[in-house]
């Protein structure tokens, strides 16, 4: 459904000329320690639209792409030339593994059953089929553990028929540069990895990219940061802003000291305050968590949310803009150069990853690519 501008209570702005800047940097960032760099586009591209974020990122040179679940493989496969590597991270569903080669996908085996599944198909289609292994190393989430990984080393045959591509593992804290759990993974994944010595390894994510070093083995995996959301805790580290959001306002009004606000009144006035209320809320993804917390701004200036927010709008104060610089139907900064993605997640109590995926449907969206501009 396309949603005009005029009857949009918020209105979402997506820069893929941002987003391949940003696809840039971290290629060249992996380019230094001799290491490809592949594209994240799981969830909808974290939301923004496959077939936007897709054919942008091929134009930046990307040539290896990740999804989660098939379903995503499904739709990302045909916007694929032949030659482009697309990886299923959650690996084989039970009875799943047919489906793969029918579509020009890649599972990702994260266990040895699931190894075996694989090999298994291979030997009945008389063909070697493309897989990655991944290994578990402390994050306790996907990925076989040290036994599993030994035990499909040895497996006999197992090389013979299946064409692996690459071994991998998950960083669970690169976004603190100094977490001991770094060095550890990194350690474990070698000695796993040294039992596959002929294949391309990867590690880095988003975070682990900016590590460097040997975390980026021969190809590191950016996500959140090719959105914009800043993956490591360095005070230097910046990005080119891919997403906008602003509010709509539609309705302005002027209440007493002593008024409540929202449901629940969990606000009252301690002033004569201007009230603006804004056409969007929870259920377009700006968390229910920003209540009393987050805020807008116009003009630069901070405009506190004020009591809750309502599924279908929120409440801001704008006592303090000058009286007639703000209008029904004019529009506020969400998302923007004055509150980025993490801020906005920091006021929330959660991560950019969260409040970029949980955007909803009900935004204008205005797509723009400066690079080509």
């Amino acid at each position: 459904m396309v949603i005009s501008e005029a009857s949009a209570g918020g209105r979402l702005t997506i820069d893929l000329g941002a987003l391949k800047a940003n696809y840039r940097r971290f290629a060249a960032l992996a380019a230094r320690d001799g290491a490809a760099c592949g594209a994240v586009v799981k969830a909808d591209a974290y939301g923004l639209g496959v077939e936007r974020v897709v054919p942008a990122l091929l134009a930046a040179g990307c040539r290896t792409f990740f999804v989660v679940q098939l379903d995503e493989a499904r739709v990302v496969r045909p916007l694929l030339p032949d030659d482009v590597s697309l990886y299923v991270l959650n690996g084989l569903y039970p009875g799943s593994a047919p489906d793969y080669p029918a579509i020009g996908a890649i599972p990702v085996l994260n266990s040895l059953a699931q190894a075996r599944e694989w090999a298994a198909l291979a030997s009945a289609r008389g063909e070697r089929l493309p897989a990655a292994l991944q290994f578990d190393t402390i994050m306790s989430r996907l990925g076989m553990p040290p036994e599993e990984v030994e035990a499909i080393a040895s497996e006999p045959g197992f090389r013979e028929t299946i064409d692996l591509k690459l071994v991998m593992s998950h960083l669970a804290c690169s976004e603190d540069r100094d977490a001991p759990a770094n060095a550890r993974q990194l350690r474990i994944f070698e000695e796993a990895a040294a039992l596959f010595p002929d294949v391309s390894r990867s590690l880095a994510n988003s975070g682990g990219t900016v590590l460097g070093g040997a975390f980026a083995g021969d190809l590191v995996r950016v996500g959140i940061a090719l959105y914009g959301g800043i993956p490591t805790e360095h005070p230097n580290f910046a990005l080119e802003r891919v997403v906008s959001l602003d509010a709509k306002v539609i309705q302005l009004r002027t209440v007493p000291p002593g008024t409540g606000v929202g449901y629940g009144l969990t606000f009252t006035t301690t002033r004569e305050t201007r009230i603006a209320t804004l056409g969007l809320g929870y259920a377009d993804g700006w968390l229910r968590s920003l209540s009393g917390r987050g805020a807008a701004y116009y003009g630069g200036q901070r405009l506190p949310i004020l009591g809750r927010v309502s599924m279908d709008s929120m409440a801001i104060d704008v006592t303090d803009l000058p009286p007639v610089s703000l209008h029904e139907g004019d529009w506020v900064e969400l998302i923007g150069p004055h509150q980025s993605l993490d801020e906005v997640g920091a006021a929330a109590g959660t991560i950019s990853y969260e409040i970029l995926t949980s955007l909803g449907a009900r935004y204008h969206v205005r797509v723009i690519d400066e690079e080509a501009a």
